[in-house]
């Protein structure tokens, strides 16, 4: 018998509900429907919690075969996380620009300057500026907060999210004429980018 169908078969015994049973093992009742139809496996410390619960082995729970694959899955998520938390962190740093002096201040001067020191461009050429430093940063803020719950889906939107801001960024730097501005979006996008492809490269090499 299957993992799922141990699982299921358990829950039946107590008459339980899937949400009944998430509660007694502090995870969410998706999780447990997720475990019950076969979709993936618990984390370790989740396998511990169930045969404690139950009152059985983790060997009468779950075979060796789906320990391993439920060891590859947590290794996934944890990479996952980490890679989530890692480009939130490079969506924050962007908020720098804000107080670096990486901006030229026209075509008439060689001088690099803060921001709002700007005096060779329009105040709305800055406040588009700013509005895509800002917005960054608070996805970044917002990345770093969804890395805590067990959310993949909230991840990948959010992984997305910063991808479009970063090249969004270094196009307006570079269209504005404000190069190290540019390399800096630039240089952000090209670090999450490698990470995300070493990752999809991770993923495809343990199938």
């Amino acid at each position: 018998m299957e993992f799922n169908e141990k699982l299921k078969e358990l829950r039946k015994s107590r008459s339980l509900t899937q949400e009944e049973l998430a509660e007694a093992l502090y995870v969410s009742r998706t999780a447990v429907s997720k475990w019950e139809s076969g979709r993936g496996y618990p984390n370790l410390e989740s396998l511990k919690e169930i045969s404690r619960y139950f009152s059985i082995s983790v060997d009468e729970l779950i075979c060796s075969e789906e320990i391993i694959s439920a060891a590859e899955d947590e290794k996934k998520a944890c990479m996952d996380r980490f890679r989530s938390l890692i480009c939130s962190i490079l969506d924050i740093l962007t908020v720098l620009l804000l107080f670096l002096p990486v901006f030229g201040n026209g075509a008439d001067s060689s001088e690099s300057v803060f921001l709002y020191d700007i005096t060779g461009l329009s105040l709305w050429i800055k406040t588009v500026f700013a509005a895509v430093i800002g917005i960054t940063a608070l996805n970044g803020i917002c990345g770093v907060i969804i890395s805590r719950y067990d959310r993949p889906v909230w991840r990948r939107h959010r992984l997305v999210t910063g991808m479009v801001l970063s090249i969004t960024g270094t196009a307006v730097f570079i269209m504005a004429r404000q190069p190290y501005a540019g390399i800096v979006c630039l240089a952000i996008l090209v670090v999450k980018g490698l990470l995300i492809c070493r990752q999809d490269f991770f993923h495809a090499s343990l199938f």
